[in-house]
């Protein structure tokens, strides 16, 4: 299996976390990367540098208004006379959530403030000086990883921090800046006619949901945590099946809290069977570890070499693969979840 990862995805670290109506450390630390490298080192996989692509393969999913003040908002926010030490909202505007809206209308303010509270969904996606940089590597690195596929690789697994499940179109959310998944998807388009997304992080891919949600070449599905009581809350119920030309092409299987690897197992093997019916060409996989019973922000209770049957079940499906890095904040554990996935998919 061929990998990729740029080391300045490391230097994105973040200051603030809003949690339970109090600012903690944050979950998504560099050190995460170091574990990773390590369970592919383990299994003599060594990571490329993803060539530099810029923003136009990320503007074919994400709008141009939204990537734009992503990559200037450091410069702007240090003109302000009094700031803290990342650029942060202090208010959000009401959307209804239509779902017959690829994006929202244009951002109407033109002040830093009220843009913030449009481009940034929540208290999660704090941004700090390195994070467009970052947040480029990591789309770079999904970009390097469809390419690979694209050119004839039949498995590739990209290394993306920081994680891109959660972004929609015109939204940084949940730890996500720019969706490397959506990223990734819509280059395979260029060849492959039906791509499929099979989510098995924890939260719910919303923003990969809302990307797709009115298409019907690139079918979604998500196993995670049962969002009733659990970010993202708004999105990732079984009755969200998509919309317009895209209705059918949306699954979500939510699995309750507390569950543990034989749950996991027996919906992905009903995304398999969509899978199959789908007709899919080629099949990203937006892989997060925080189903993991140590995560500090999970509720699932899945053991490594879970993750291990999850890579076998992938690997059955018999498509092209791309593997993207999601989630996954117990340190000491990620690296085990990795490394049993690899061994599984072999």
């Amino acid at each position: 299996m061929r990998a990729f990862y740029h080391p300045d995805q490391s230097l994105h670290d973040p200051k603030q976390y809003m949690r339970f109506g109090q600012i903690v450390a944050p979950k998504d630390l560099p050190e995460r990367t170091a574990q990773l490298l390590g369970a592919l080192k383990k299994h003599g996989v060594t990571p490329e540098q993803p060539a530099a692509s810029g923003t136009d393969p990320i503007l074919a999913v994400h709008s141009e208004g939204f990537v734009r003040f992503l990559e200037t908002l450091w410069p702007r926010w240090l003109e302000l006379p009094e700031r803290g030490p990342e650029a942060w909202p202090n208010t959000f505007p009401y959307w209804s959530g239509r779902t017959d809206e690829s994006v929202r209308p244009p951002c109407r303010p033109t002040g830093i403030m009220g843009q913030l509270g449009w481009y940034l969904g929540d208290l999660s996606v704090p941004v700090g000086e390195h994070c467009w940089t970052s947040t480029l590597r990591s789309a770079e690195t999904a970009v390097a990883g469809a390419d690979a596929i694209l050119s004839g690789e039949r498995a590739v697994y990209s290394l993306c921090r920081p994680s891109g499940h959660h972004a929609r179109a015109d939204r940084a959310t949940g730890f996500c800046y720019i969706n490397n998944t959506a990223v990734a998807a819509q280059r395979l388009r260029s060849k492959f006619g039906k791509v499929v997304i099979l989510d098995v992080d924890a939260h719910h891919g919303d923003g990969t949901q809302q990307i797709f949600y009115r298409r019907d070449d690139v079918l979604t599905i998500s196993v995670h945590a049962d969002p009733v009581d659990y970010y993202p809350f708004f999105t990732g119920y079984a009755d969200e099946t998509g919309n317009g030309p895209g209705e059918g092409f949306n699954l979500n299987l939510p699995l309750a809290h507390g569950t543990g690897g034989e749950a996991m197992a027996a919906a992905v093997d009903k995304a398999g069977a969509a899978i199959k019916a789908f007709g899919a060409d080629a099949l990203v996989i937006a892989l997060g570890y925080d189903a993991h019973k140590d995560d500090p922000i999970g509720v699932l209770k899945l053991d490594a070499a879970d993750f291990g049957t999850i890579g076998a079940k992938v690997k059955a499906f018999g498509l092209p693969t791309l593997v993207v890095q999601e989630g996954g904040y117990a340190i000491e554990a990620i690296g085990g979840c990795l490394d049993a996935f690899l061994g599984g998919f072999k």
